[in-house]
């Protein structure tokens, strides 16, 4: 990993953090994040990583969030994956 995609990564962990799904507070998600983080690396298909992240939130806090709201964050961290590569 380079210097640009950790910093792509602390950048997704901040989003996902902020977005605060449950409202239980930001330093609540870091398995989370962790788990969101691989997946952004893992696809590029805002839909199916919008799958990826309700999936994610509901195996470890037992409650489905909205798709919509999963979309608008997989769209973000999709655009900082893409910011951050080096290739054009």
């Amino acid at each position: 990993m380079n210097m640009e995609e950790s910093q792509a990564v602390r950048e997704m962990i901040k989003i996902i953090a902020k977005w605060d799904p449950f409202k239980y507070g930001e330093e609540f998600y870091e398995t989370e994040a962790v788990d969101v983080v691989q997946a952004v690396y893992d696809e590029d298909d805002p839909d199916v990583l919008a799958k990826s992240i309700q999936h994610i939130f509901e195996a470890s806090f037992e409650q489905m969030l909205p798709i919509d709201s999963c979309r608008e964050v997989a769209g973000q961290l999709l655009f900082i994956k893409d910011s951050s590569s080096c290739t054009p």
